[in-house]
Order: C-alpha cells, then sequence, then structure tokens
C-alpha cells in the first residue's frame, strides 16, 4: 500500500511533463585533403580510384564514420601553379574523365566493405573568374562534381562563390545571379544542395582585395539567398560554416548564429567544417585584421612576381596574424575564447542546436586539417595526429548534445530552471 508521501510523489509526476534524456549527435566526417598525397601520383594518375579506396581505408583506421571527397583539378589542367597555393587543394576524386557506372559502382563497393559513407563531395575553386574561359572550365568541372555526387548517392556539393576581380563587390552580386544562379538549378535537376563555405580566401589575388569569395560573412550569405530565392533555387543555397574563417575575421560563433536566427535565416547553415584559427595578437597589433598589407613580396613593379612562389606570399594577409588548427591541437585558452582568438568547440556545437534550424542527427561534422606543423604527407605518421583530432571533435560534440538535451529537454519539460548566464551573443 503506498504511504501518504508515495501518492503525493506520483500525483506531483503524473502532473509534469516528463522528458526523456534522448541526446541526438552530429555525423563525423573528414575532408580527404587532410592527406593529399595518401596514394602516390604515379599509382594514382593511372588508376585513379584507387585514391578513394585508400581514403575510405584510412578513415576507417581514423575511426571516422564518413569522409567529404575532395575534388580538383589535375595538376595538368588548374590555372593556378600547385607552387602558387598556400594550401593546394587534393584532386582524390579525379574527374579529368567524368564518372561512370563502372566507376560509381567501384567507389560504392569500397565504401560498403569500409563501412565508412559519404557526407558529400567538395571542389573549392573561384566560379565567378574574371576570365571567361576559365569560368567556363571550372563550371563544367563543378558539373562533373554533381554528377558525381547524384551517382554516388549524397545530396550536396560544397565549395566558393568566388569573386569576379574585374567587378566591384555589389557588381558581384549581378555577376552572382548571372553565373551562380545556373550552377543552383544545375544542383536542383540533380536533387542536390551547394554548401558554400565561407572563407574570404585573401591570398587569392596578390592584389590587395582581401574579400575574394564573396559568400564570406552572414549579411552577404543573406543577400545571395534572396536573389537564388527569387530565381527558384533558394533551397538549394545553403552554407557550410567553418569557424576558423569567422575567427579571421574577428567574429564569433554564436554571435553568428543569433543574427542568422534573429533576421529569420537559422535554417540557412546546413554542415560545418570543424577546424579553427589561432590568432596571433603581435600579429594583429602590427597588421590588424586587414593582415599584411605592404612589402609582401607577391608582387613587383606593380604586377604579380614572376615565380608563383612568391605569389603563394599574398597569403601574409591572413598568415600574419593567425594559424588554422587542427581541433585539440591548441591549448585550451579561455581568455582566447573571451577576445574571439580561437574557437569555444564546446559553446559551438551547443549555439548549434539552440540557434539554428537542423536536425543535429542529420548534421556533418567535417574535420578539415590545414594546421601548417601537423599537415604530414606520411600515412603513419598522420594517423595517431588525425585519429586524435577526429575523436576529440566526436567527444566534444557528444558532451554539447548531452548538455543540450538535459538542459533545453529534460530540465525544460519539468519546468527546472538551468543554472549560469554562458556565453552570450553581442557581448562586447
Amino acid at each position: 500500500m503506498a504511504t501518504g508521501a508515495g501518492k503525493k510523489a506520483k500525483k506531483q509526476s503524473d502532473e509534469v511533463n516528463i522528458r526523456q534524456f534522448e541526446p541526438r549527435f552530429m555525423r563525423i566526417s573528414v575532408l580527404t585533403a587532410a592527406l593529399q598525397e595518401l596514394t602516390p601520383r604515379e599509382v594514382r594518375d593511372p588508376d585513379p580510384d584507387r585514391a578513394v579506396e585508400e581514403w575510405l581505408e584510412f578513415a576507417r583506421d581514423l575511426n571516422a564514420d564518413y569522409i567529404e571527397l575532395s575534388a580538383a583539378l589535375h595538376p595538368t589542367e588548374s590555372d593556378i601553379p600547385a607552387e602558387a597555393m598556400l594550401d593546394p587543394v587534393a584532386n582524390t576524386l579525379d574527374l579529368r574523365r567524368p564518372i561512370d557506372s563502372r566507376r560509381a559502382n567501384r567507389i560504392l563497393a569500397a565504401m560498403k566493405r569500409c563501412g565508412i559513407g559519404l557526407s558529400d563531395i567538395a571542389y573549392f575553386d573561384n566560379m565567378l573568374h574574371e576570365d571567361g574561359a576559365i569560368r567556363r572550365k571550372k563550371h563544367e568541372f563543378m558539373l562533373r562534381v554533381m554528377d558525381s555526387a547524384k551517382m554516388l548517392g549524397v545530396d550536396a556539393v560544397c565549395g566558393f562563390v568566388g569573386r569576379n576581380q574585374a567587378l566591384d563587390l555589389d557588381q558581384n552580386l549581378d555577376d552572382f545571379r548571372r553565373s551562380f544562379v545556373p550552377l543552383l538549378k544545375a544542383a536542383k535537376d540533380r536533387g542536390l544542395v551547394y554548401r558554400v563555405e565561407q572563407c574570404p580566401m585573401p591570398g587569392w589575388t596578390t592584389g590587395d582585395n582581401f574579400h575574394n569569395n564573396i559568400g564570406y560573412a552572414p549579411g552577404v550569405w543573406i543577400a545571395l539567398h534572396r536573389i537564388a530565392e527569387k530565381a527558384g533555387v533558394g533551397d538549394q543555397f545553403r552554407i557550410h560554416y567553418d569557424p576558423s574563417h569567422a575567427v579571421l575575421m574577428g567574429q564569433d560563433t554564436r554571435s553568428i548564429f543569433q543574427y542568422l536566427k534573429d533576421n529569420g535565416y537559422a535554417f540557412l547553415i546546413g554542415g560545418f567544417h570543424v577546424k579553427g584559427q589561432v590568432v596571433n595578437s603581435k600579429g594583429v597589433a602590427a597588421w590588424g585584421y586587414g593582415g599584411q598589407t605592404v612589402l609582401r613580396g607577391d608582387r613587383k613593379d606593380g604586377k604579380p612576381a614572376a615565380d608563383p612562389r612568391d605569389q603563394s606570399r599574398a597569403w601574409l594577409k591572413q598568415v600574419v596574424l593567425c594559424e588554422h588548427e587542427l581541433p585539440g591541437t591548441a591549448r585550451h585558452d579561455p581568455l582566447a575564447y573571451l577576445q574571439n582568438r580561437t574557437v569555444d568547440w564546446l559553446d559551438h556545437q551547443l549555439a548549434a542546436r539552440e540557434l539554428l534550424d537542423l536536425s543535429a542527427d542529420r548534421t556533418y561534422l567535417v574535420v578539415e586539417h590545414e594546421y601548417p606543423p601537423a599537415r604530414i604527407q606520411d600515412r603513419n605518421r598522420l594517423l595517431p595526429v588525425l585519429k586524435g583530432s577526429i575523436a576529440f571533435v566526436r567527444e566534444i560534440d557528444r558532451a554539447a548534445a548531452c548538455m543540450y538535451a538535459l538542459q533545453h529537454e529534460v530540465l525544460a519539460a519539468q519546468g527546472i530552471p538551468v543554472q549560469g548566464i554562458g556565453r552570450e551573443a553581442y557581448r562586447s
């Protein structure tokens, strides 16, 4: 027989809404550019899909769940010499020949054999290049990327918008309408989403422009989405958010997400790169957030330097003040978080759940490795480094998922207040 106290407790339990603890974790992926020469060029050039197979095996060893497959123009076809790139892109997916059913089936069989999925296919290039012939070449390659995504069963491609260097930024909005919207229509025809990464790409040109990818910040994302929406392809335009680029521009994740929510665009972010940026305060003191403006050595006599290796010094606009972080490799620094000089990964994952309109368990967290001292092109040396970072990303996301479920679902359902204040958006 129940006691009086027991009956009272049961009645109280019946009167409150009890929500079970059910955290939802994001999907952990890794960009294959993390190890560009996993398969030596002399092996993969004659047998291109071998590179994808070996990366799937490597991803299994890393304990990743998915890969983001990097595609790029082959070095023999690129308009930019590899020596001029600070961070050469990887053509893990070699599309000198368009993908066909035989190649697709080989890759799908390797995915099944390794137990590794495909989050999306990434091709990072300037889709608004001012040279018409070069632009057409890049667009044709992006269409091959889209065809590959469809044949491999993924629903998104990832890349840049770019910038037409012959036009100012307002004119680039018109160029986006004329030239980029057709790519979004091509994505729609194939049932795909085009997710834009927001890196401003300051080192893409030896000129003084810092913003060379016009999709670099929320204000522009909204302007571009409105153009896409008017053309009937708003659902195809989404953002692949990378916090390292926000840090580069003095922004913080929570404020960006809050801004999107405040303006009715919490739906706009569809995926994440997890790559940090650690700002060097001395570099900021010397040059500010615009980076090194003179004496870089990337230009001579008013023209780009003749030696492509010197042209890569255009990236001093960025690297003089900061360095990319592979998640987990930078020291825990709460003061740096407060000053937006690096990424607070736990708050990053909490803010995504609290402020964005997304389904966490269907969202990809893609580890992107660009921490220079650890960019080791040796499988055995890189394996424990990258494996540790992926484990860190997984556990941070699990912690954030548990905090969110406990605070915003379990406690909220029972009317129990959450303690403290936490990080706040728009804080000066």
